[in-house]
Formats: structure tokens, C-alpha cells, sequence
């Protein structure tokens, strides 16, 4: 009984550990006050009200500084790299700022008002990035929150050979990643255009069935297989230059 007790115990330990980025990375409670606008790149993350409000999080603000501080030595840009921001759809601060981050969509319902303000952002030249949900359920609560943004848009997968692709790295394929909790979502990535023309400005970009939101935040822990972190490094870059290029 006692040697049953122990391999229970260690059992638990291990798990412990092995769930330990997951569940610390996800949930974060406390909110940084955002940095002023001076005209440096500033990391944009939106915060939802209604479903599970702290889903918005997932890997805040670790990742954040882990991707700032990669963008500033890749690139010529004037990034903060000690900070961030965080704004709620609907808040007119919103309009400073060309890019904008949306993690774990799949419980995210956004309010008419929220919707609302989301479009005019787009519209006007916002660019988004939809990171962090898989599998069907997921798949649905999103949808349904972007059919409320844009009621109009085209949802189309993405091709290797898309411009949002080239615009820093320029990647080969667009096979090899999953989402990190579970290897049966495979990477699927699509996007939602100008007019629903795919010749015209993307104006979403959307990791589905991939988090490299997470793979960022935990790429100096040692937790993810390398190239993996670097892939993700090389889409969220590719994605902020495109947004302030288009």
C-alpha cells in the first residue's frame, strides 16, 4: 500500500512539472499598465470581456518581451522592449496602434459594441493576429465572433507562396508545427482579405490548430524542440512586418 502511495505521489510530481508551462503560462491575473505612445513598435494584445475572461492571457507578458527582444536584434525597428499593451476592443487607444495580437479565440464572444469598434479597426488598416485554438468546437466559437466583426468576410486558407509569408523570413513550408498540446493539431493557416480578395491586403492572419504564443514565451526554457520556437519567431515576424508594410 505505502509503495502504491509513493508511485502515486512521484506520479504526481511528474505531471506537475511536465503541465507546469501550460498552466502558469496560460492565466495571468495581473495586467502591466500599458506604455504611452512615442511612436516605437508597441505589442498590442486585446483583451475580451465575455466568455472566459482570462483566456485572453495565455502567455502574458512572457511572451511579449521574449518577441521584442528578438524583433529589435533581427530588425532595424524602434520596439519597446520592456513593455506592452493591452486594450479591450472597443477602446478608441486602439486606433494608435497598426497591429494587434487575439489569443485563444475559441472562448472569446465578443459584445455588439466590441464587434463593432473591431471592424472600423480593421477597415481602416488594423492588422490582426488570431493565435492559439484548435480542433472543431474551437474552430466554431471563433468563427461565430468573426462572423460578428465582419458578417461579409471570406475566411480562405493560406498557401506558402501568400506574401504574409515573405515579408521578412522567407519561409519554405508552412508543414511541420502543431499546436504544443497536441501533436494531432496539425498547423492550418488562413486569412481573411480586403473585399475577399485574395490579390488585396490581408487583413487577418490566423494560426489555427498552432500557439506561437507559447512557443515564444517558453523558447529559452527548454520545454519545445528548437526549431519549433524558431518558426514561431519567424511567423510573428513575418506577421508585424506585412501588418506595418500593408
Amino acid at each position: 500500500m505505502r509503495r502504491r502511495t509513493r508511485q502515486l505521489l512521484l506520479l504526481g510530481c511528474v505531471l506537475a512539472v511536465v503541465a507546469a508551462p501550460f498552466a502558469w503560462s496560460q492565466r495571468r491575473a495581473f495586467v502591466e499598465p500599458n506604455v504611452p505612445y512615442d511612436g516605437r513598435f508597441t505589442f498590442v494584445r486585446l483583451r475580451y470581456t465575455q466568455g472566459y475572461r482570462m483566456a485572453w492571457s495565455a502567455d502574458y507578458p512572457a511572451m511579449e518581451r521574449n518577441f521584442m527582444a528578438i524583433l529589435g536584434d533581427l530588425s532595424v525597428m524602434r520596439v519597446h522592449r520592456k513593455g506592452s499593451n493591452v486594450h479591450v476592443l472597443d477602446d478608441p487607444e486602439l486606433g494608435r496602434y497598426p497591429v494587434a495580437y487575439l489569443t485563444e479565440p475559441g472562448y472569446w464572444y465578443p459584445t455588439d459594441e466590441e464587434a463593432a469598434a473591431l471592424r472600423r479597426w480593421i477597415l481602416k488598416g488594423g492588422f490582426l493576429i488570431v493565435d492559439d485554438f484548435y480542433f472543431d468546437r474551437q474552430w466554431a466559437v471563433f468563427e461565430a465572433g468573426m462572423r460578428k466583426v465582419l458578417p461579409e468576410a471570406r475566411i480562405d486558407p493560406l498557401t506558402v507562396s501568400h506574401p504574409v509569408f515573405h515579408s521578412f523570413f522567407s519561409i519554405k513550408t508552412l508543414e511541420g508545427m502543431t499546436h504544443p498540446a497536441t501533436p494531432a493539431a496539425k498547423a492550418v493557416y488562413l486569412g481573411i482579405h480586403e473585399d475577399n480578395d485574395p490579390a488585396k491586403r490581408l487583413q487577418v492572419v490566423i494560426n489555427f490548430n498552432n500557439d506561437i504564443g507559447d512557443y515564444m514565451e517558453w523558447s529559452g526554457e527548454g520545454w519545445y524542440p528548437v526549431n519549433l520556437s524558431n518558426d514561431a519567431y519567424k511567423f510573428a515576424t513575418n506577421y508585424v512586418v506585412y501588418g506595418l508594410t500593408h
